[in-house]
């Protein structure tokens, strides 16, 4: 692989330089630097010009501004009593299926996701309401957790995803149509979730005991009034996107506004409340921005070192099937997942890996719903797995407890990323439906 010269060498200086535990966007900027400097021959007084472009260009597309407004979005709802009611609505119509209310971790997440777009927000907002509820109903905890850290990275898939957004925005693809290419893939592994606990539960009743609680047909009918809230604002949101009505950064303006009136028409719309939300939605929305803009940087000085060449020049000569190919990147982001985060994951190689796919045929919406069920992965696997770190600030567990827990669910993630796979169009359906792709 006599190919990969400056490749080898840019590769080799960033597990260095994130090795020395440097921040990602200075080490996307420092790795840049250097490489045009030494590996093309560039001087200060030409990379510094296309430093403030690329750097503004990348975090001046339209397109972002949904992330900052999905993301405040979710921190009204967080500090919101919608997502306790979203619990006790769901609760009724779970409580007769084996595994009972081990369900709400999955339904909760489900819906949950589909407001917020993270799965940080959605596995600490859903971890808050059901770990002590289910906690003192005597549920067996291993499942408990495990289902929680899995379902939480719905977030990263069902729309308004802000992976999808960011990957829309540097795969040059067409936001709402992965939004729409998301909604099954999310529900499919969702099923897989529920599936999986119903069996195990039913082959061990004593993870899921009944409870003292007995769940009326009132009951069921207040939990359709407890989640009208929740389905107003999917609604809002998704209904606005694939009507044609807006676009999805338009959309989340539309998302924002129904929450807004939804808090104050509740009484629990204050200044207060609003701040904290606000503060919580800079510093998110700095930290992504920021990351897109020095990846975007990294990608260009890559362009100029014909590095994506390279690689797949070297990936060329192992003459891999598309399969294979397929087989290959998965392992490397499910051991890069063990150190990145998604995001992270996603800005650090999409430049190098997206030609490789799409010159073996892959459909590149399509392919953004394959990285985002292998970035998922990357929520629950040690040492950075931001989904157990959550958790275990919830319940002040070991990590490896937490690890242990999650282990089925990981091999679920593994297992819808086979099914998409073979049945591409779970993920390609809804696109060509809507937008008749």
């Amino acid at each position: 692989m006599e190919q990969l010269g400056s490749a080898g060498g840019v590769a080799l200086f960033m597990l260095l330089i994130l090795g020395g535990g440097v921040w990602l966007f200075p080490a996307f900027l420092l790795v840049g630097v250097v490489g045009l400097f030494l590996f093309n021959g560039m001087d200060l007084t030409r990379i510094g010009p296309i430093l403030s472009q690329v750097l503004w260009r990348s975090a001046a597309s339209f397109e972002l501004s949904a992330i900052p407004l999905f993301i405040f979005m979710g921190e009204i709802i967080f500090n919101t009593n919608i997502a306790q009611k979203m619990f006790r609505g769901i609760s009724p119509y779970v409580d007769r299926v084996p595994g009972r209310l081990l369900h709400s971790n999955v339904g909760g997440c489900t819906i949950f996701a589909a407001l917020c777009g993270s799965s940080v927000a959605t596995t600490a907002t859903i971890g808050r309401i059901t770990i002590n509820e289910l906690s003192s109903r005597g549920y067996d905890r291993s499942m408990m957790l495990g289902s929680l850290a899995g379902a939480g990275s719905f977030g990263l898939m069902i729309p308004p995803s802000i992976n999808l957004i960011i990957y829309g925005v540097l795969a040059e693809q067409p936001i709402a149509q992965l939004f729409a290419a998301g909604v099954l893939p999310g529900l499919l592994l969702a099923s897989l979730y529920s599936a999986y606990i119903a069996i195990r539960c039913w082959m061990d009743p004593s993870m899921a005991p009944k409870g003292a609680t007995t769940f009326t047909w009132w009951d069921r009918l207040r939990g359709i009034w407890d989640l009208g809230p929740v389905a107003l604002l999917i609604g809002s949101v998704a209904g606005s996107i694939y009507s044609g009505i807006a676009t999805p950064s338009e959309s989340a303006v539309i998302g924002l506004l129904a929450t807004v009136i939804l808090a104050g028409v509740t009484g629990q719309l204050s200044i207060k409340m609003l701040k904290r939300a606000l503060l919580a939605t800079v510093k998110t929305s700095c930290m992504i921005l920021t990351l897109m803009a020095g990846a975007g940087f990294l990608a260009v000085a890559m362009g100029y070192l014909h590095v994506p060449q390279e690689v797949a020049a070297g990936i060329g000569s192992l003459n891999l099937s598309p399969m294979w190919l397929l087989v290959l990147l998965t392992l490397f982001y499910i051991v890069l997942g063990c150190f990145l985060d998604g995001i992270s994951l996603m800005v650090t190689t999409l430049a190098i890996v997206l030609p490789l796919v799409v010159n073996a045929g892959f459909d590149p919406i399509w392919f953004g719903i394959y990285l985002i069920i292998v970035t998922e992965l990357a929520l629950i696997t040690p040492p950075v797995g931001l989904n157990l770190f959550v958790l275990q600030g919830l319940t002040k567990l070991d990590i490896r407890v937490l690890a242990v827990a999650a282990m089925p669910f990981f091999f679920l993630i593994l297992l819808a990323g086979v099914i998409l796979t073979v049945f591409p169009q779970i993920a390609l359906w809804l696109p060509d439906v809507l937008f008749d792709k």
